[in-house]
């Protein structure tokens, strides 16, 4: 089936159709199977009738059915019940006795039927045969049979009417397996499962096919996303795939044009600013001419920290695997290098309550030490110049940074502690939309692109940043994840 002829009518329609005729093939089997086993014990039944007659009366018994007489020791053994001594019975055999009376009416003239089955795999239930008002010692009889062909359990049959000798009663009539029709119940049964099991994957491989493409765009912003998506399963899902992949190209397109548009103003504004540095420089009034150079080094920084936002979100940089601990121990140490005051915490060690044993009443303990390294798969740059710039705020709002690494299985936090910080966290998450400042800022350095960098790399990350009030100040949280 090609892609063009995939479309969910279509298919919806093969599996309408599909089930349909699975359906109608199962109910077949199971029908005439059921109508051919009826007729079976019909005719059983029948069979029944006319054997009674034919050991009351001496009339023929049907075709194909012979009464053979048992040998005397055998009548022996029969007249005292002891029916598994017989010759030819079945081994360890279990025995059905079925007494039949004579009719109400010919009790003078008729006798009553003496029935021994003797199966090697069963017991006849008696108790459920058919006992309506008036029914005659033939139809019993016909009854029994139905019974004995309901089953394949060849039994061996015993008869004694009346004062008659013992007969052992064989043929097709007496329940063997060899004329009980196939049956194809089962058949049906398990062609109905396995018709089901077919058309519930297939529907479901189809929706996983469309919740699969959504949990991938959903993270399309991850680390090692792809930029563009693969083209496959139904003919709609194809074209929500192509609309997306358009989509992201015409957004990969504008980010381009964007940053290519703010590198060119940044160049062209180079000249004209060296220039004013230039002739700031003539200028003998020292606090206007400070001013001056105030005011261009502010509009180069607002240009750059554009930039820096435009790159960040335009997802360049590719992804590889890094030791977190390394990176965050080499960005402390470049800051102490430096004066700064950014100290890493120090790893606590984790405590394993231990458990009872038969050779110690009390539970134990034992200490692992958690200095392991996190491995993540990371764009470098980009989170290096997110933990730098939560860094530089602590230190812009508080006396000092503490800077932490807290992992699971799945996620890595980065943990950044400032101290003395007036800044509370919900104020300083309202400051994460591009060109937010707080009000106690205004003696900072900054163009309040900062948080917005950093949250748009947390999300290149497949992560998120938050903000905790502590005891000391503020803590920044940068949640990513490990792969």
């Amino acid at each position: 089936m090609t892609n063009r002829f995939r479309s969910l009518r279509s298919i919806n329609s093969i599996l309408v159709v599909a089930a349909f005729l699975t359906g109608s093939i199962a109910v077949w089997f199971w029908t005439t199977s059921t109508m051919n086993w009826q007729q079976h014990k019909n005719a059983a039944f029948v069979n029944g009738l006319t054997l009674y007659n034919a050991m009351q009366d001496g009339t023929v018994p049907p075709t194909g059915t012979v009464f053979s007489k048992l040998s005397d020791q055998d009548q022996k053994f029969a007249n005292i019940g002891s029916f598994r001594q017989i010759t030819g019975a079945p081994a360890r055999a279990r025995i059905t006795n079925i007494p039949i009376s004579a009719d109400a009416q010919n009790r003078l003239s008729g006798a009553p039927l003496m029935l021994a089955i003797l199966s090697p795999d069963l017991t006849y239930k008696i108790a459920d045969l058919p006992n309506r008002d008036g029914q005659s010692a033939a139809e019993t009889a016909g009854e029994v049979f139905r019974k004995l062909a309901s089953y394949c359990s060849a039994p061996f049959v015993l008869a004694k009417m009346g004062d008659a000798p013992w007969m052992q009663i064989q043929g097709p009539s007496v329940g063997g397996c060899e004329n009980a029709p196939a049956d194809r119940r089962l058949v049906a049964i398990l062609l109905a499962i396995v018709g089901v099991g077919i058309l519930m994957t297939i529907a479901l491989n189809m929706s996983s096919d469309f919740s699969a493409f959504a949990h991938m765009l959903r993270n399309r912003r991850s680390v090692g996303g792809p930029s563009s998506y693969e083209i496959k399963g139904p003919q709609e899902l194809q074209e929500i795939v192509q609309a997306v992949n358009g989509y992201l190209e015409i957004e990969r397109e504008q980010l381009a044009s964007r940053a290519a548009v703010l590198s060119g103003v940044s160049h062209d504004l180079g000249a004209p600013a060296t220039r004013l540095r230039l002739r700031a420089a003539l200028i003998q009034n020292a606090e206007l001419r400070q001013k001056l150079e105030t005011d261009i080094d502010s509009m180069m920084g607002i240009i750059e920290s554009v930039l820096n936002y435009t790159h960040a979100e335009m997802n360049t940089e590719a992804p590889r695997k890094l030791a977190l601990n390394s990176l965050i121990v080499a960005i402390a140490a470049d800051y102490q290098d430096l004066g700064r005051s950014v100290k890493l915490r120090d790893v606590e060690d984790i405590v394993v309550q231990g458990g009872r044993s038969v050779f110690v009443s009390g539970k134990g303990q034992s200490v692992v030490a958690d200095r392991r390294d996190v491995i993540a798969t990371v764009r470098p740059i980009s989170l290096e110049r997110a933990i730098t710039n939560l860094i530089e705020n602590a230190l812009k709002y508080g006396r000092r940074a503490t800077i932490a690494l807290e992992s699971d299985a799945n996620w890595a936090t980065i943990v950044i502690d400032d101290e003395g910080s007036r800044t509370s966290a919900s104020e300083i998450e309202a400051l994460m939309a591009p060109f937010q400042r707080g009000e106690n800022t205004t003696t900072i350095d900054g163009h309040g692109l900062g948080l917005t960098i950093v949250a748009t790399i947390a999300k290149l990350h497949g992560g998120t940043l938050s903000f905790v009030d502590t005891s000391s100040g503020l803590s920044a949280r940068l949640k990513i994840q490990r792969s």
